[in-house]
């Protein structure tokens, strides 16, 4: 048997909807933000809604090309940065009359050839594999907008006087559940 942590527990259950019914897929957030900005405008009980980000794909962008220099320059700039974090700490708890200037300088100069020998390292073990840098991100391509089943038919009514009826706002109105589920029975949103 596995537990949560209370935390994620909690995070869950504030994301759950019971039987969710879907008001309409958009291609941009801030279409589908638009939506319940307008029901919340109308005193609509958004916090009955659910903004889903579906159909994800990841994009990474390459950032340049990696060699021996590059990777040697950037361990030994980030040994640097961590080498005067620990000096400062060092140098807080040094006795009165220490050298803090001392003090800081060696652990830089420690945490320079620190990550110079650790990026060193993990480079030599990637084997030429991944000669590259780059930055990934996770988006969605679509977003859905749920609410709890007892409100459906209510945003759909001030929705419907709202002018976000039309494609030219990218409001598909489902007028369903979100997905089907065996049996007939409504499903409950589980994330």
């Amino acid at each position: 048997m596995t537990t949560q942590p209370k935390g994620l527990s909690q995070v869950r259950a504030r994301l759950n909807l019971e039987y969710p019914m879907s008001l309409g897929t958009f291609e941009k957030y801030e279409e589908a933000q638009k939506l319940v900005d307008t029901l919340s405008d109308k005193e609509f009980p958004v916090q009955n809604c659910l903004i889903v980000g579906t159909d994800l794909k990841q994009l990474e962008r390459i950032t340049g090309r990696l060699t021996w220099g590059r990777v040697l320059l950037g361990g030994a700039l980030s040994g640097v940065w961590l080498g005067l974090f620990v000096g400062l700490i060092f140098a807080l708890f040094a006795p009165q009359g220490g050298n803090v200037i001392q003090i800081v300088l060696s652990t830089v100069l420690f945490g320079a050839l620190f990550g110079l020998a650790w990026a060193a390292g993990t480079y030599a073990l990637t084997g030429g594999q991944r000669d590259f840098s780059s930055v990934s991100l996770i988006v969605p391509s679509k977003y859905e907008v749920l609410v709890e089943h007892k409100f459906a038919q209510q945003a759909r009514d001030i929705l419907g006087g709202s002018g976000l009826g039309g494609a030219s706002h990218g409001y598909v109105p489902t007028g369903g559940y979100a997905t089907d589920a065996p049996g007939g029975q409504p499903p409950t949103s589980q994330l």
